[in-house]
């Protein structure tokens, strides 16, 4: 009844990690020839800076975290 049961588990972690990489790659490619000039290598780097640090700032207070 349980033959190749940890197989199968075994098989759809590595589907779910092929899939993660695959959305990661197909969503970040489009970006790649936008950080060979400097300036928008520095506007990317300072946005993504921004929608983490704002992130971080809005779950802190959702959870009350601290007193900002």
């Amino acid at each position: 009844m349980f033959d190749g049961f940890w197989n199968n588990v075994f098989r759809y972690v590595r589907y779910f990690v092929t899939t993660l990489l695959g959305v990661l790659l197909n969503t970040f490619a489009p970006l790649a020839p936008l950080l060979k000039r400097p300036v928008t290598l520095i506007a990317l780097l300072g946005f993504f800076a921004g929608g983490l640090v704002f992130v971080t700032l809005t779950l802190r207070a959702m959870l009350g975290l601290s007193t900002v």
